[in-house]
């Protein structure tokens, strides 16, 4: 009796079959992640390490810093990404303000406005900031002596493109706060800028760090600014692409990487560590802040706003307006010429469509990869686990690895001599995997927070009636969740067509993408060329999102009925 009761215990302790395809599958993911993430990095760690002679030794780095130059790029480097983020920081937060705790019209505009440069290539505002400041540029005298071509242009162009990364987050933070503390200090009688300190600002601390670091990170790992509008001013980014393209130096290249991989890892475990000790801005118990009507208060952000939007619909328009004209400044003749040379003579409609379909591709199977694979770690098996532990682990780290670095150790690792996967290197597949791992981290986090929001008990319903995990995902979860989805997929599409750091040392001429062909284009001195084929991707992804919009309209009227309001 003792015997078969003991048995019975052993049977009951072993995990279904639903629970072991669960634990395959999160292993399987596990797998790739280490495969295409903690391989490539350890790769590129170890090249750092090894000198001429194979010998583990610190030698490549003793020169590097003893070269000349390199202190003046890492100093280079760290005060133009501390003087971005001074800029761009207290802008988004006055952006974001307006548009969530005023009363000012058309915020919808406002807001798609604040976040159009999420829709073109970083080169789009060096291109035209060299229009508007450069030496032939409209507002070259505003600039006196200064010149564009150097660490000026790189801090208004890296401002321009990191903005709406700031935005994001900053809207986020300001969207939530609890309504009976503002009460309290106007029953106080709490002057507008004490309120301001004493509310406002704590419930917004964590996000404006967090924004704070993913500038700075920003400024720090961008490459195609400082290429095309930085001149000889030195940093470090551009220090990588020369060792790496230009001198075929990949040991080198490896070390700038990891003094690269510095600074960035630091803002991001500074973040890890502020998002850790965040609490909830809205208990139970809370009301929600809803902004009443104040002119004193209103007025100043719209004008504030409006100016701000006005900068990017400049910045935007005079990208556009370059593509249609004939010569700058001599001949401002509307032409296509720009248009035919940059997509038929310099080859540029291939690379178009290789990023098109590589885009297309990011999106059909990073997607489902992201999502299933947050799910496995939300809904399924024991949480703490060692699994659950490694998997959340490697999904957090591609926000701390910049493109350059992660195309660098992918270099490094898959292009050896016998290596089984030494295929991938310069083919579609690649690119398609690097643009995943890249942006990885964001769509993970919107997957979470996405399925977060399900309460576990529908999976354990649906097990007590023997209903497959499967069926419950397919027909609960997914749709549920689907907001969340498309967003994904919108996301790694718009980034796949615009990213250029992660992708500059894997392409091949017949893999060429779009945005490193803009970056030729401009090394040509091909300027108007280069401002046309960056203004075709802005329609592409601009297109995309419309459709994409539409789409989901259709798709959450049809999956999410329950959301609308009864009639």
């Amino acid at each position: 009796m003792s015997s078969s009761l003991t048995s019975g215990a052993g049977w009951a302790a072993r995990p279904s079959r639903s629970e072991r395809g669960s634990s395959a599958l999160l292993l399987a993911a596990a797998a790739l992640l280490c495969l295409f993430l903690l391989l490539p990095m350890g790769a590129l760690f170890s090249h750092s390490l090894i000198d001429a002679q194979g010998r583990w030794q610190l030698t490549q780095f003793r020169a590097f810093a003893s070269a000349p130059g390199t202190a003046t790029a890492i100093w280079n480097t760290l005060w133009v990404a501390l003087v971005v983020t001074g800029i761009t920081v207290p802008l988004a937060f006055v952006y974001a303000y307006a548009i969530q705790r005023s009363c000012m019209p058309f915020k919808a505009l406002w807001r798609l406005l604040g976040l159009s440069p999420l829709l073109g290539p970083s080169l789009v505002g060096a291109i035209a900031f060299i229009q508007w400041f450069g030496t032939q540029g409209v507002l070259k005298p505003w600039l006196g002596d200064a010149s564009v071509y150097g660490p000026l242009g790189i801090v208004m162009a890296t401002v321009f493109a990191s903005f709406p990364h700031a935005l994001m987050i900053l809207i986020v933070a300001l969207a939530t706060s609890d309504g009976r503390l503002y009460e309290a200090a106007d029953a106080l009688r709490a002057t507008r800028w004490r309120r301001f300190l004493t509310v406002t600002l704590p419930s917004a601390k964590y996000g404006l760090i967090s924004a704070a670091m993913v500038v700075f990170s920003y400024s720090v790992s961008e490459f195609g600014i400082p290429k095309v509008i930085g001149g000889n001013f030195q940093v470090l980014a551009v220090e990588i692409y020369v060792q790496a393209v230009g001198q075929q130096n990949f040991g080198r290249g490896a070390v700038v990487a990891m003094v690269l991989l510095m600074p960035v890892l630091l803002a991001f475990a500074v973040d890890l560590k502020v998002q850790r000790r965040q609490q909830a801005s809205l208990t139970s118990r809370a009301v929600p802040y809803v902004p009443k009507p104040d002119g004193r208060r209103d007025t100043p952000l719209l004008i504030c706003t409006v100016l701000v939007a006005g900068a990017m619909v400049a910045v935007l328009g005079m990208a556009a307006a370059t593509s249609f004209i004939s010569f700058w400044p001599y001949n401002l003749a509307p032409t296509l010429d720009h248009y035919a040379y940059g997509l038929a003579e310099a080859g540029v409609l291939s690379a178009y469509l290789h990023s098109l379909w590589m885009a297309l591709l990011t999106a059909l199977t990073g997607t489902p990869f992201v999502f299933v694979t947050a799910y496995l770690l939300e809904k399924t098996g024991r949480r703490g686990s060692w699994l659950h532990t490694a998997v959340q682990a490697l999904a957090s780290l591609p926000m701390g690895v910049p493109g350059l670095v992660l195309g660098i150790g992918y270099i490094l690792f898959f292009n050896q001599p016998g290596h089984p996967l030494g295929g991938l290197y310069q083919s579609f597949t690649i690119l398609v995997i690097v643009n995943v791992v890249h942006h990885y981290t964001s769509c993970h986090l919107t997957a979470l927070t996405a399925l977060k929001s399900l309460d576990r008990e529908f999976e354990a319903v649906s097990a007590s009636l023997k209903v497959p995990r499967w069926v419950t995902f397919r027909r609960v979860t997914l749709p549920v969740c689907l907001p969340a989805v498309l967003d994904i997929s919108r996301y790694l599409f718009i980034n796949a067509m615009t990213t250029v750091s992660a992708l500059v040392f894997l392409y091949a001429p017949h893999t060429l993408p779009a945005s490193v062909a803009i970056l030729n284009l401009d090394e040509a001195g091909e300027l108007g060329p280069a401002a046309a084929m960056a203004t075709l991707i802005v329609v592409t992804t601009a297109t995309f999102s419309l459709l994409h919009a539409g789409l989901a309209h259709l798709l959450l009227r049809r999956h999410q009925a329950w959301r609308q309001p009864h009639r």
